[in-house]
């Protein structure tokens, strides 16, 4: 990791809970990710936020936004 890089935040919400597939109901990482967030470089990281709003979006928890119209 580039020295002057921040590191990537946490997901977390403060919700923890696990459904029934082992996923956190707050911020939607599975308890591997969590667990492993701490040694996960920045890259590692983005790459669980990307499968945690994926995630999220299959879940209904986020909606997408239309996109805008000219109109």
């Amino acid at each position: 990791m580039n020295p002057l890089e921040r590191p990537v935040a946490s997901p977390c919400v403060n919700i923890c809970a696990l459904d029934d597939d082992d996923i956190c109901t707050g911020c939607q990482r599975t308890v591997d990710e969590i667990t492993r967030w701490s040694r996960m470089d920045n890259t590692e990281r983005r790459v669980v936020l990307g499968l945690c709003h994926e995630r999220a979006l299959a879940s209904g928890l986020v909606w997408m936004m239309p996109a805008k119209s000219d109109a």
